[in-house]
């Protein structure tokens, strides 16, 4: 009996967490993922992937549990061969290790890029198509960061790559780019994506009234013209066909987001869209949260490398704000002080939040002011845009 109590004691999850010396990790990760929990339920920083985040990242360092084994992912080149990987994975993996799956393969991003393109109205770029050049100066801050991670001389040019896309401010981008080019770092750049994401309206603000004057916060916009049916239904077909023969490897996300907004535009599919904007999309998001949180363990984790990642990362969400609020600016002064400059800090992709801190930076200087719509153009140009620089990257680095 006494010795039915000692196995019991020395499988514990206490017990194994002092076997090794860097227990003391595990409880810096395990109290790391209650700050994000923290963040995630009282604070509601992007509480529908950040919590799921957090709790992958719990389960992950849990000890004892053996719910996800990265080793079955990365080799010490940094990757591994997919099928070497699934075929282990379904052999001996654990419950994370068979989500994961759907995010080494790249099917959750593709999937939530659907969704997002079903619930987005891209009239307001339809309507103003130059909307699309302040999408592509909000993407300054991607290759901005993707030079200093080089500079930095600690990682590769496909790890830079993976890094420099956080600032396009699209979690799902980043985590497709890095799950391909640097796996090793797809905890942290996920956490460092997201976390920029939701602190969207504490970062941009003071940029926006660094780089416009109060003159140009007033400026009134006229309205935007009415789009037809017609030109709806046919700029998701032609923006995918365009893209795939230009740039292929950015095909799987703008096809999947094209194909979500054909969904809910073309008027004959309304359950499907429906589907891709709630249940599909829920569900999804819930498995690439925990599946990519749970990457995020202690031995990987807790490095000089993950401080660089969240340094340079705040680095490039603020240069692509920057970017797309100088190229506001000279559009502005183009048209003759037609366009208001605030909406270029939209460029970015977080969508809609980026366009709603333009409409209330706006308001601020002028309260009758609505300025909505018109952040709506870049914001979802800078979806397109994101999309475009990570399949720029994947044409670059993997062959």
């Amino acid at each position: 009996m006494l010795q039915s109590i000692l196995n019991f004691v020395e499988t514990t999850g206490i017990a194994r967490l002092f076997e090794t010396d860097g227990w003391w990790k595990t409880l810096v990760m395990i109290g790391l993922s209650f700050v994000l929990i923290y963040f995630a339920i009282v604070k509601k920083y992007e509480p529908l992937l950040l919590l799921p985040i957090a709790i992958g990242m719990l389960l992950t360092n849990l000890p004892g549990a053996g719910l996800f084994h990265l080793e079955m992912w990365i080799d010490e080149t940094g990757t591994m061969k997919v099928a070497e990987s699934i075929k282990m994975v379904l052999n001996k993996g654990g419950f994370l290790d068979l989500l994961y799956i759907g995010v080494k393969l790249g099917i959750y991003p593709c999937i939530i890029f659907m969704g997002i393109g079903a619930m987005t109205d891209f009239a307001p770029l339809i309507s103003n198509p130059k909307s699309l050049l302040i999408g592509a100066g909000a993407q300054l801050g991607v290759f901005v960061a993707f030079s200093g991670a080089l500079i930095s001389g600690v990682f590769s040019l496909a790890e830079a790559a993976s890094i420099g896309i956080i600032g396009g401010a699209d979690g799902p981008t980043a985590i497709l780019v890095t799950k391909t080019l640097a796996p090793s770092l797809l905890g942290a750049i996920a956490i460092a994506a997201y976390s920029y994401m939701a602190l969207i309206p504490m970062i941009q603000p003071t940029f926006m009234r660094l780089l416009t004057t109060k003159k140009e916060r007033m400026i009134r916009m006229s309205t935007l013209r009415q789009v037809s049916k017609t030109e709806k239904i046919l700029f998701p077909i032609i923006v995918t066909a365009v893209v795939g023969l230009i740039i292929p490897d950015a095909l799987a996300l703008i096809g999947c987001l094209m194909f979500g907004n054909l969904l809910n535009v073309c008027g004959v599919t309304e359950r499907l869209s429906k589907t891709a904007q709630n249940e599909l999309m829920n569900i999804v998001t819930i498995f690439l949260g925990i599946s990519v949180g749970a990457t995020a363990s202690a031995e990987n984790f807790l490095r000089l490398e993950t401080l660089l990642i969240i340094g340079l990362g705040l680095v490039a969400f603020a240069i692509s704000t920057c970017g797309g609020l100088i190229t506001a600016k000279v559009m502005n002064w183009i048209s003759g002080g037609k366009i208001n400059p605030l909406i270029g800090s939209a460029g970015v992709s977080a969508v809609p939040m980026a366009a709603r801190v333009a409409q209330l930076e706006g308001q601020k200087a002028d309260p009758s002011n609505f300025l909505l719509m018109h952040a709506m153009g870049p914001n979802v140009a800078g979806v397109i845009g994101s999309a475009v620089a990570a399949g720029v990257f994947l044409s670059m680095f993997v062959r």
